[in-house]
């Protein structure tokens, strides 16, 4: 901790200190603590990470600073921080060691994944503070390279049982999106008598009240205004105030300060200045050499030192960052053009390529392809190493110094591409629209077409989107099947995700476009797969299951690789649900779900465990479905991307029959911004509301809810064929035998055209509801016979429970009892509450007694410590279970230590058995005499 005395030369900030002192304390005790200083030029969050530096007594100190001219060079603020620790990088796992190796430079290797990229940082400081707590300071964040900002948020979001600070000060106004959210401290303005206390400290003599007034108003408590405002007015303004020009904005009075200390400076003394900003990383060695080039001596810096503006020692550290940028913003533009030559011509082609490219394309003021050569170059290394939004900017100059206009076009496209994966849409709509104003050939028109579809849906919706991926498609026809074949598939698949579409769009219009298209490439399946579904939405249904079905039986038989895989079982997955082949769901949804943990592929692993969720849920399995979800909030914490994971929660919950919970997770959905207004919307939520009110025994509600999820067969999705299952038993239930009886029929051609037994089961239960007498008793056996052949195990027990209903109904209480006795236990061991609640009425009435036993042990377990006793019971390690759930080793630990106490247990090897145990029925009933 630091004295008094450092603690009151901070005048104004208490509060701030001892937060600061509070959050080294946390760390020091063991656990994470994160801040966010947030404050406008000037005010002092520098001052006060230096205060935290020194209030670290035993702590390790890393640092970090953004610089405004290296926003666009990947990694750079991220390899700052990580620098002193890289000689630990052979202790982390090898994915994340590859990961951060190629994101660096260090070593080649495919571009990584820049969620694996932050679980590597993650693991690397949290092993870098097991000697000694670490404190990581970060300066001007709102500089920082995107992707940078983008590691850092993530690492803070997932800090929790490491001995690691992280402080970041970040200039305000600053619109960013990566940090919000994170804990944070407004550094105000300082109070008058502050402000005069801290004036009055760095005046020499006496000022004129009248004087001191006049700053002190202009200063606005700016703890930087007040301590430059003063420097170089002469003592007769200082008495009297003779000689003050008008007060203008702040930002511009600090900077007139120092730029009245930079104006008398000899011409060479400001031109190595005009270096030293241009060349953001503060390396003296390449300073003093693009000086030398320029026929400037390094002796030229002494007055620029002298002057207060800069220090020059192991490394170029300027007053504040206002000196570098007005350092440079007032220089011409011919002598920064200079400044940028002699640095690229000081920096070594060999170890730094890159850089040397950003200057010389600062130093080229007309068009010049050698030099836009290089930035392409550049652009490639930065894709390499994972870095988007560095390639986007590299190729966007490339394009602006290509002499050649078609050239230009294809570097324009390119940029284009990058800068719509890095999540610029924006940036991407314009640099596409100055491409196409090139003169392209038709192969890449097809692609702008594609990409142009592409931001759409990515920032727009899928009704948007559709109309230009058709094109994007039929243009790519001729030039290239598999990628047109691919384009369709994408285009299906955004309108089965999307639900009913908007603006026109047409479902068939799609599948009428992707039957007359050319063959892809091999393997055949994925044109059987792709054929099967469009046939089914042109010519119906049966017309294209045998083929679909065909497509699956290869997809579940044959390997099938990683970009097969992360393309086209996303696909497979969705149709094996909509034609009933639950076997091939549960194969391609725990395959798919491997190959994105696996790979890092955090695009499609939401998605992956959404109908691993769905899959898991059907089969009886809510507390693992339970995992999944809580797996797919973590990945949506991590993405920023959390529309996935509601829609899995709602799933669940609706299952499960808690209504406050499934209301909870539909007015999450329903708020998520980035699928507001898509169909799929209501069709969802209004199925779960139908499930979760059938649980319920309130059936004129589920009926509504079912109606309007039904109001749509011309969906592509499979909620449509779940909402009329649950329309049949609402309709059924509430006095509504015809339209019972209506969508019992519908039901019962999709399961003819399918054949599995889960249709077919299907089928005779909904046709049992609308049905009597012997025929209703036949068949609901035959429902029961051929799902309890299935997995299906949640269908299964409810086809018991409205059997069971139905004999109760008949007055045969004897037999109603047994098969209301096995449904009750069944659903209450899978956790389906509403059920099974309605199962016990029904005992009830029949004249069983239901006795209850203990609570699940498991309920004591939070949904991150059920994840981990899960993983770590099936024998992962605490490295492979935070690889997993993106948090560190140190952490699971930690919440390991939570779940032995909870589960009353001492080692690894007792959790699989504790968790069986407690998977054993949780209730039972008797029959009373």
């Amino acid at each position: 901790m630091v004295s008094t005395d450092a603690k009151s030369q901070l005048r104004g900030r208490r509060i701030e200190c001892e937060t600061l002192d509070r959050l080294v304390a946390t760390v020091q005790d063991g656990r994470s603590s994160v801040l966010v200083l947030r404050g406008e030029a000037g005010i002092g969050k520098t001052a006060l990470l230096e205060y935290a530096r020194g209030s670290a007594a035993g702590c390790r100190i890393a640092r970090a600073a953004g610089v405004e001219s290296e926003m666009e060079l990947a990694y750079g603020g991220l390899h700052q921080l990580c620098a002193p620790f890289l000689d630990r990088l052979d202790r982390l796992p090898e994915p994340q060691r590859d990961a951060l190796g190629t994101a660096f430079g260090l070593s080649a290797g495919t571009p990584p994944d820049r969620f694996l990229v932050g679980l590597a940082v993650l693991s690397l400081l949290a092993d870098a503070s097991e000697r000694e707590p670490l404190i990581c300071l970060v300066d001007d964040a709102q500089w920082l390279d995107h992707v940078s900002a983008q590691t850092l948020a993530f690492v803070a979001r997932r800090l929790l049982a490491e001995r690691v600070g992280l402080v970041l000060g970040v200039r305000e106004p600053f619109l960013e999106t990566e940090l919000a959210g994170l804990p944070e401290l407004e550094v105000g303005r300082l109070g008058d008598s502050d402000a005069r206390a801290l004036l009055d400290s760095v005046t020499p003599g006496r000022m004129d009240d009248r004087v001191m007034d006049r700053i002190v108003a202009e200063a606005q408590g700016n703890p930087l205004a007040l301590l430059e405002l003063p420097q170089g007015l002469t003592p007769a303004e200082l008495a009297g105030g003779f000689g003050r020009p008008d007060a203008g904005p702040l930002a511009g009075q600090i900077e007139q300060s120092f730029l009245r200390r930079y104006q008398p400076l000899p011409p060479e003394t400001q031109l190595l200045l005009l270096v030293a900003a241009a060349e953001p990383v503060g390396d003296v060695t390449l300073l003093m050499r693009a000086v030398e080039l320029l026929g400037v001596e390094g002796a030229a810096a002494a007055p620029a030192e002298a002057a207060g503006l800069v220090t020059i020692g192991t490394r170029v550290r300027f007053r504040h960052p206002l000196v570098r940028s007005m350092t440079y913003r007032v220089a011409a533009l011919e002598d920064r053009q200079r400044a940028h030559r002699a640095l690229a011509d000081a920096t070594d082609p060999e170890l730094d390529p890159d850089r040397r490219a950003w200057h010389l394309a600062n130093a080229t003021a007309c068009a010049d392809e050698e030099v836009a050569a290089e930035l392409e170059r550049s652009a490639e290394r930065a894709q390499a190493r994972g870095g988007v939004a560095a390639a986007a900017a590299f190729l966007e100059r490339a394009a602006e110094l290509t002499p050649d206009p078609v050239r230009r076009g294809v570097r324009g496209l390119a940029a284009a591409r990058a800068k719509y994966r890095a999540g610029g849409y924006d940036s991407a709509r314009g640099l596409l629209d100055a491409a196409e104003l090139s003169p392209l050939d038709e192969r890449d028109r097809a692609q702008a077409d594609l990409l142009r579809g592409q931001i759409t849906f990515a920032s727009t919706s899928a009704g948007a989107a559709l109309p230009l991926l058709l094109k994007a498609a039929r243009r790519l026809e001729p030039l290239d099947a598999g990628l047109a074949r691919e384009t369709y598939r994408d285009a299906l698949n955004a309108a089965m995700a999307a639900g009913r579409l908007p603006n026109g769009a047409s479902a068939a219009d799609i599948a009428e476009a992707t039957l007359a298209a050319p063959p892809g490439p091999p393997p055949q399946r994925n044109d059987l797969l792709l054929n099967g579904v469009a046939l089914a939405a042109t010519e119906g249904y049966a017309a294209g299951v045998p083929l679909v079905r065909q497509a699956l039986d290869a997809f579940r038989t044959g390997g099938v690789s990683r970009e097969e895989g992360l393309g086209w079982l996303p696909f497979a997955c969705r149709m094996a649900h909509n034609v009933w082949d639950f076997e091939t769901w549960s194969v391609l949804s725990a395959r798919l779900a491997d190959l994105a943990r696996e790979t890092g592929a955090l695009s499609v692993l939401p998605s992956a465990l959404h109908m691993l969720v769905a899959n898991r849920v059907l089969a009886g399995e809510l507390d693992l479905a339970g995992v999944l979800v809580a797996e797919a909030a973590t990945i949506g914490e991590v993405t920023g991307s959390r529309s996935l994971a509601q829609y899995a929660a709602l799933v669940l919950e609706a299952w499960r029959g808690r209504e406050s919970a499934t209301r909870q997770a539909r007015e999450a959905v329903l708020r998520d911004p980035a699928i507001q207004g898509e169909g799929k919307v209501d069709t969802a939520t209004q199925w779960a509301n139908a499930v979760l009110c059938n649980g319920l025994g309130r059936y004129e509600d589920a009926y509504a809810a079912a109606e309007r999820s039904a109001e749509h067969p011309q969906e592509l999705g499979g909620t449509y064929m779940r909402s009329m299952i649950e329309l049949v038993e609402a309709a059924a239930r509430s006095g509504r035998p015809a339209r019972a009886a209506e969508a019992a029929r519908r039901i019962e051609e999709m399961a003819r055209a399918s054949g599995t037994e889960w249709a077919l089961g299907t089928s005779a239960l909904v046709r049992a509801q609308v049905s009597g007498g012997q025929e209703a008793e036949a068949l609901y056996r035959e429902a029961i016979e051929r799902l309890g052949r299935t997995e299906v195990r949640t269908s299964r027990a409810r086809a018991r429970l409205l059997y069971g209903e139905w004999l109760r109904r008949e007055g045969r209480r004897v037999d109603a009892r047994e098969h209301l006795g096995i449904a009750y236990e069944s659903l209450s061991q899978m956790g389906a509450e509403a059920f099974a609640e309605r199962a016990r009425r029904e005992l009830q009435a029949t004249g069983e007694t239901v006795r209850k036993r203990a609570v699940d042990e498991r309920a004591t377990l939070t949904a991150q410590e059920a994840q981990i006793a899960r993983l770590a019971g099936e024998g992962l390690t605490n490295p492979e279970i935070g690889a997993q759930l993106f948090i560190s080793p140190h952490t699971v630990e930690w919440h390991l230590r939570k779940v032995f106490t909870k589960l009353g247990i001492v080692s690894r090897k007792q959790i699989s058995a504790k968790l069986l145990q407690s998977a054993q029925p949780p209730l039972s009933y008797s029959r009373s005499a």
